[in-house]
């Protein structure tokens, strides 16, 4: 006992329940919390930092946002996780036109545009902008209307420019 009067040290005198009452033991280091409850604080605290700043920019008109139409923020704070959610006020003909385009790319299921058989993730995009299955990928298995003999010389002609020497001075 004398030796830590001398360095000034301290032992615990027994284990810190947490201050939240869930049974497990805190430490000085986490604000005499447990490990659970010290990073539920935190990350409560950064979700609320952050809806404050997205608030914030949305109703100052931040320099990152690309809005035409005004917004209205509703926050909803919870016990549980915090969500920021944007509700539009009018909805502009531009925003029906891009959502009914999104409505057509993903409707429907992937199926080879020859034999009309699902294929899923393993179908494969053609140059002339369908869709196939493993047998009629190639474009003389489905009749394909591009032109590869056109695309192949433009993409050399691109590649390979004509170079021409500088005449010389004859002596």
């Amino acid at each position: 006992m004398e030796s830590s009067k001398e360095t000034g040290c301290q032992a615990p005198e027994g284990p810190i329940l947490c201050i939240n009452n869930c049974g497990f033991f805190g430490s000085a280091a986490t604000m005499n919390m447990c490990s659970k409850c010290h990073k539920d604080i935190i990350l409560k605290q950064e979700q609320e930092k952050l809806v404050a700043s997205s608030i914030e920019n949305i109703v100052n008109g931040g320099s990152g946002s690309n809005w035409k139409e005004p917004v209205v923020a509703v926050a909803d704070v919870q016990s549980g996780p915090v969500e920021l959610k944007v509700v539009p006020t009018q909805a502009s003909p531009d925003s029906s036109l891009s959502q009914s385009s999104e409505m057509k790319a993903k409707g429907g299921p992937n199926k080879c545009s020859t034999c009309h058989k699902r294929v899923g993730l393993t179908g494969f995009n053609c140059r002339c902008g369908n869709l196939f299955c493993a047998v009629h990928r190639y474009s003389d298995k489905h009749d394909c209307p591009f032109d590869y003999r056109t695309a192949a010389r433009d993409a050399i002609a691109k590649a390979n420019p004509v170079v021409k020497a500088e005449k010389l001075d004859k002596i």
